[in-house]
């Protein structure tokens, strides 16, 4: 394996660490791992509603959707088949987007509960202090545009998903790859906006260590596909990536 397979290799595994070092931070310290449940089970319930409701008319919206197939003798066949792809395409979206709306509902949750995390790391950095309808407004503008991005990713793979062999095989995995970074970005936002990284400078920070930055939002985007998964690691996850943005800052290192 050459040099840069074994740092990518490396960088992926120390991007797990950090996941499950912000999982013993908040079983560490369960009075801020419930706080950190609160916007997330709203979150859940609201998406939960959603889900059951595309789940119960995924047919209906496919037969709006393919009205050239209305004469075909096999059109029912093929809008269950539709109807399923639509489900599936709109449960990944919803694990795209899961963290960005729990973290624009819980944004003074998740706020308080980084700004501990860094406090127990060596104090936190020295930064403006906002007020929180600036944050929040932030918060749902970048959440917003991050939602434009995975669109233009998410959209094609949809669509590669109906080609056999690869849609059930390569699309899965690109999808985990997208949907990781993605959610690197939203869970990292936090604490680099702390830092007054602004957000295509958190986007370049990123990239610059792929395989951590996969390393960690791949697993937590696998663990949010499991509802109640979701919203039990949710707070870890916040926690792991303060962890995290001390590291590539060069800031002290969790232990």
């Amino acid at each position: 394996m050459s040099g840069i397979g074994r740092r990518g290799v490396g960088g992926f595994a120390e991007g797990i660490g950090y996941l499950f070092k912000g999982l013993g931070w908040v079983a560490r310290n369960p009075r801020w791992w419930l706080f950190g449940l609160v916007p997330a089970l709203i979150a859940l319930t609201l998406y939960a509603v959603a889900l059951v409701w595309l789940g119960t008319h995924a047919t209906d919206v496919a037969a709006w959707a393919t009205p050239f197939a209305d004469d075909w003798g096999w059109r029912a066949g093929f809008r269950a088949l539709v109807g399923f792809m639509i489900f599936i395409g709109g449960l990944g979206l919803a694990v795209v987007t899961f963290t960005a709306v729990t973290l624009a509902i819980g944004d003074p949750f998740y706020e308080k509960l980084s700004e501990k995390v860094e406090e127990d790391l060596g104090g936190l950095p020295d930064g403006e202090d906002r007020p929180f309808w600036r944050s929040l407004l932030r918060s749902v503008r970048d959440s917003v545009i991050t939602l434009l991005y995975v669109l233009m990713f998410t959209v094609p793979l949809f669509v590669l998903g109906f080609v056999p062999v690869v849609g059930q095989t390569i699309v899965p995995v690109l999808g985990a790859v997208v949907s990781g970074f993605f959610l690197a970005i939203e869970l990292t936002a936090l604490p680099l906006e702390r830092r007054g990284v602004a957000r295509r400078e958190r986007f370049r920070l990123l990239r610059s260590n792929l395989a951590l930055s996969l390393g960690f939002g791949v697993p937590v985007f696998l663990a949010f596909l499991v509802p109640l998964v979701s919203v039990v690691a949710m707070p870890g996850a916040v926690a792991g990536a303060a962890m995290l943005v001390r590291v590539r800052l060069g800031e002290p290192r969790p232990s």
